[in-house]
């Protein structure tokens, strides 16, 4: 599968360690979550899920902590189509798993801080990684 694309892409290695979290869905937001510095909320009819900080996690708290981001510098056009997909199939490829966040403005794909250099190594053969 060739993932070149038209418009090229620079990723920028946050340097954060997150931690995807999983509350009931009739849970409300927690003050824990909006304090730290980085933080997503999804609130859906099955469940409350909050990607933030993993030290900002409560330990009672059930959650997957170790994940590291790497943030598509953006803003990106909304037009733009096949951003994600550019991203994740050369990674599904290698097996490697990923949680995907978008914003307003851009994508972050978060992998497993195990898996983070070889996320690079794969990425860096047709984006800009800035780490």
């Amino acid at each position: 599968m060739n993932h070149n694309r038209n418009h090229p892409l620079t990723l920028v290695v946050l340097p954060e360690k997150l931690a995807v979290c999983r509350l009931d869905a009739d849970s409300q937001i927690p003050d824990w979550a909006i304090k730290s510095a980085f933080f997503s909320i999804t609130k859906t009819l099955d469940e409350l899920s909050i990607v933030l900080i993993d030290n900002d996690v409560p330990a009672e708290i059930k959650a997957e902590k170790y994940w590291r981001s790497l943030k598509v510098q953006g803003p990106l056009d909304f037009a733009l189509t096949g951003v994600l997909v550019s991203l994740i199939a050369p990674l599904a490829e290698a097996r490697i798993s990923i949680f995907a966040l978008s914003t307003f403005d851009t994508d972050y794909i978060l992998v497993k801080e195990e898996r983070l250099e070889e996320s690079i190594k794969i990425l860096s053969q047709f984006c800009t990684v800035i780490c």
